[in-house]
């Protein structure tokens, strides 16, 4: 686990966590305040959750729990996002920065929409 400011991540796969900018998305997308945990996890983790919190019995790329005003967490599977990204014709370290910029605007309160669509390109320019 690794604890910066008001950011969490923990990686409980056996794999490597690409390199983001994680704390200064969360910081410019939610505030320096936010509480912010992300989890990594295995499909079968990530499929127990979503089958528990949204019926559907698969695994998902990512998942956004706002636990209040100024507190979340995200949880992505990285499995499914190295098979995905080139669906999206985007590279394994693109898209995971992709869905975590999703992520934090499905905190923030963006339902999808054009709007949180306009957003999203907008972060993912901020950071390239």
């Amino acid at each position: 686990m690794l604890e910066v400011g008001y950011c969490t991540i923990t990686n409980k796969t056996k794999g490597h966590l690409p390199r983001c900018p994680f704390v200064s998305i969360k910081n410019k997308i939610l505030g320096e305040k936010y509480e912010f945990g992300l989890t990594l996890l295995t499909s079968r983790e990530q499929k127990k959750i979503n089958y528990k919190y949204r019926g559907k019995n698969e695994t998902t790329n990512i998942l956004s729990f706002p636990l209040s005003k100024s507190s979340g967490e995200i949880t992505l599977d990285p499995l499914k996002i190295k098979k995905e990204a080139p669906l999206f014709q985007m590279s394994y370290p693109q898209f995971f920065k992709f869905l975590l910029i999703h992520g934090c605007l499905h905190l923030k309160g963006f339902e999808h929409s054009s709007t949180m669509e306009r957003q999203e390109k907008k972060y993912l320019k901020l950071f390239s």
